[in-house]
């Protein structure tokens, strides 16, 4: 007998062989339809998969996230299918899940375009509505190999073959179809129901720009209607709050073919970086950091001892002077080890917190460029916390509860809290590491913070919490981080002298709360949709005049809101109050004043909240007030 364990529990047994469709049918008739996979022993497999020993079950559906996945890996296949209907030479090759959908790269005489694209969506639906099933089956190598050839597709041929000889290779077909995948999938085409193409791009075969220019096709794929919709109607809206667009029309930055990857900032772009840098350098005076400044440029001796020159040398920037080899700096935490290095340290001088904005340059690749959100120049805030161990859980816990803080002043309140633990090859002893990482889980419990752990996913030195913020419209972004290292001042010889005297080493905090600046303001420019709060906005407000017997009003207005260090546009053109309204409100500036002779006459300004709310007429004093309120609290509406 077979004795299957159920998720609750309870037990079902069968005389003989059974596949995990007859056990999601011995459950119930609802069940069995939602069946698209099951989970045997914590393996995911097909719904055919024939059980042969007692073990434990549970059947995947759509609301599983294994389900999704499968639906996602699945559609891929279906996508190849009706490329190949449509366009027999085209040969396939990959076409794995991702991020929200999937995508396939193929090989054809032609670039798609467009109109291939919705002919290709339509042949996808035409075939899921046929409901096929799909079928696995197994080939020896050498067999599938041959198969492959015979069918004219010789990038699948060529990916078996690099398979060892000795083993054999599962594929799957769905009608007229076949591919090469080792599974699961879903039991049949007509499970693909939600789904859409979304767009065309060019890659190389195997990333290698040696090889043949492959056409990339994406897509996307979802359980339900709606959660599709909501997918494209998010994609929407991100596409209206596109960085790159809106620093053109809000006249932010600009990036310049003369040097791509580095960021041209103008001057209300500039004002907002300040204002990001300036109340970060408040932070870090209100919370015990020393400010230092590294150099650009420093010889690779140094990055060689710390492990960089080996490990990262074909990201860094290279220059030369008097035979000697220097570095454009990548990142910013061997500067500051030397820095520590100067004078001696007494155990009475830790936690010593060091914060830079640290200028630093990647050599990242042309295709990853992204506005500013991923560039080969930026700027850090970064901080380096050095400790002892046994101050590891105090300066974590605070360091997180400083970051939160930082997160709501910009408006960020869901964080998502993840612990990255020890991988398997690593460095220092399993007692400093389970220190390390018991800290880093107690500093977040301390905080009230729920927290996953990707167990393997630290780096060789050390364990390390990631913060990454949720914004409006639900997008993720990985910002801030703070990370044990048992390793950079070793290698670079740092010392501190401990109470017994003895020489020690300290124990290396990194810790970032924004990150790039670059990237930190391309998010804060999409969360708000450009509509930055008065204390961050590059110009807080206008003041434009109704005809020219309000000129000097308009002016002394400006240079009262002016004196109290606000950020002021003063609009005295010879225009229709209509069109400058209009035009400013285009801007999204959180306040427009319009002076007209009886604003003048009373001493009064009539206000224009951004998303054109009209506040009505008030005394100047009375709006100085509330826009200065606004700016000391960080008011986000």
């Amino acid at each position: 007998m077979i004795q299957i364990t159920l998720p609750d529990g309870s037990t079902r047994e069968f005389s003989g062989p059974v596949s995990v469709a007859d056990v999601a049918a011995s459950i119930g008739a609802g069940l069995a339809k939602a069946a698209l996979g099951g989970r045997v022993d914590a393996k995911v497999v097909d719904t055919s998969f024939q059980i042969t020993t007692s073990c434990a079950v549970s059947i995947v559906t759509a609301k599983d996230p294994e389900g999704l996945e499968l639906i996602r890996h699945s559609t891929a296949h279906l996508l190849a299918y009706a490329v190949k209907e449509l366009f027999p030479d085209a040969q396939v090759t990959i076409g794995p899940v991702i991020e929200n959908g999937f995508f396939y790269d193929f090989s054809y005489k032609r670039p798609f375009t467009p109109d291939d694209l919705i002919a290709i969506e339509k042949k996808m639906t035409q075939l899921a509505t046929l409901d096929e099933p799909v079928v696995r089956r197994v080939l020896p190598r050498d067999e599938a190999v041959a198969y492959f050839k015979n069918l004219g597709e010789h990038y699948k041929a060529e990916i078996i073959e690099a398979i060892p000889v000795d083993q054999d290779v599962s594929l799957y077909r769905e009608g007229k179809f076949e591919d090469l995948c080792r599974g699961p999938h879903v039991p049949s085409t007509g499970k693909l129901k939600h789904f859409k193409l979304m767009k065309l791009a060019g890659a190389y075969w195997r990333g290698d720009h040696k090889n043949e220019m492959l056409q990339r096709v994406y897509g996307t794929a979802w359980a339900t209607k709606d959660e599709l919709q909501q997918h494209l109607t998010m994609l929407e809206e991100a596409e209206k709050r596109d960085h790159r667009k809106l620093g053109r029309e809000l006249d932010f930055f600009h990036i310049d073919e003369h040097a791509p990857g580095l960021v041209f900032w103008h001057p209300k772009g500039w004002t907002l970086w300040q204002g990001v840098e300036q109340y970060m350098r408040q932070v870090y005076r209100e919370n015990g950091y020393l400010e230092v400044k590294g150099p650009q440029i420093i010889d690779k001796s140094l990055w060689e001892k710390t492990g960089h020159w080996d490990k990262y040398r074909e990201n860094m920037f290279i220059t030369e002077s008097e035979k000697r080899e220097y570095a454009l700096k990548p990142m910013n935490c061997p500067g500051h080890i030397l820095i520590f290095k100067q004078g001696i340290k007494s155990y009475r001088d830790l936690p010593l917190r060091y914060g830079e904005f640290g200028n630093c340059h990647r050599n990242e690749p042309s295709g990853g460029l992204h506005g500013i959100m991923r560039v080969r120049g930026f700027t850090q805030d970064d901080g380096h916390i050095f400790c002892t161990e046994d101050q590891i859980l105090a300066e974590c816990s605070s360091y997180t509860s400083l970051l939160q803080k930082v997160y709501a002043d910009f408006g960020f309140k869901k964080i998502i809290y993840k612990i990255a633990t020890r991988p398997e090859k690593r460095i220092g002893s399993d007692e400093s590491w389970d220190k390390a990482e018991h800290a880093l889980m107690e500093s977040l419990r301390a905080s009230g913070c729920d927290f996953e752990i990707t167990p393997g996913e630290g780096a060789f030195y050390g364990p390390k919490i990631e913060y990454t913020l949720k914004d409006a419209i639900g997008r993720q972004w990985q910002c801030g981080t703070i990370q044990v290292d048992f390793f950079m001042t070793e290698r670079l010889d740092a010392e501190y002298v401990g109470e017994d005297g003895a020489r020690h080493r300290p124990v290396m905090l990194h810790r970032a709360i924004v990150g790039s600046l670059e990237r930190f303001i391309g998010i804060l420019i999409e969360e708000s949709a450009g509509a930055l709060p008065a204390w961050l906005a590059p110009v807080q407000v206008v003041v434009l005049n109704i005809t020219d017997a309000q000129v000097e009003y308009a002016r002394s207005v400006a240079k009262t809101l002016q004196n109290q260090g606000l950020r002021v546009d003063l609009d005295l053109r010879n225009e229709k109050i209509t069109y400058k309204i209009r035009e400013h409100s285009m801007q999204k500036l959180p306040y427009l004043l319009v002076v007209g002779d009886k604003e003048m006459a009373a001493g009064a300004v009539s206000v224009r909240a951004r998303g054109g709310q009209d506040l009505g007429a008030m005394s100047l004093d009375a709006f100085v007030q509330k826009i200065v309120g606004d700016v000391a609290n960080k008011s986000l509406v």
